[in-house]
C-alpha cells in the first residue's frame, strides 16, 4: 500500500466517522419544524428559543424573546441556563447544524435541550417572526 492510499483510506474513515455522528445526533435530539417550535412555545409557559449563533448574525434576524449564547461559549456561559434547568429549552443557528451540536452539548449538561430544524433559514423562509 502507498503512502497515498493510505491518507485517502484515512480520509474516508474520517468522513465516515463524521457522517455516523451527524446520523446518531439527528436520531438522539428531538427536531422541531420551525411551525412545530412556534405553536410549543406559544402553548407552554416551560420552552425557551437558545441562539447558538455569533453576534454578528444574530444581529441580522433572531427570534423575538431568544436567549443568546454562542455555541463555542456554552460550556463557560452553562450556570446562564440554569433558570431553565426545568424547561425545554429548542436551540437554533443558521442552518441547524450548529444547534445540533448545541442540544447535544446541554443534553450531557443535563438540560432537555431540543433542535429547530433548518434553523434560521426555514423560519424565516416560513414567514414567523
Amino acid at each position: 500500500m502507498t503512502t497515498g492510499q493510505i491518507i485517502l483510506y484515512i480520509f474516508i474513515a474520517l468522513i465516515v466517522f463524521y457522517i455516523g455522528k451527524k446520523i446518531y445526533l439527528i436520531k438522539s435530539i428531538k427536531q422541531y419544524s420551525p411551525a412545530d417550535a412556534h405553536a410549543k412555545v406559544k402553548k407552554e409557559r416551560n420552552v425557551v428559543f437558545l441562539d447558538v449563533r455569533t453576534e454578528r448574525e444574530r444581529k441580522q434576524s433572531s427570534i423575538k424573546g431568544s436567549y443568546h449564547i454562542p455555541v463555542t461559549d456554552l460550556k463557560e456561559k452553562g450556570q446562564e441556563l440554569k433558570k431553565f434547568k426545568d424547561a425545554e429549552i429548542i436551540c437554533y443557528c443558521q442552518t441547524g447544524n450548529r444547534s445540533l451540536t448545541a442540544a447535544s452539548k446541554l443534553k450531557k449538561m443535563g438540560f432537555n435541550a431540543t433542535n429547530l430544524s433548518g434553523g434560521m433559514v426555514r423560519w424565516n423562509a416560513t414567514g414567523l417572526k
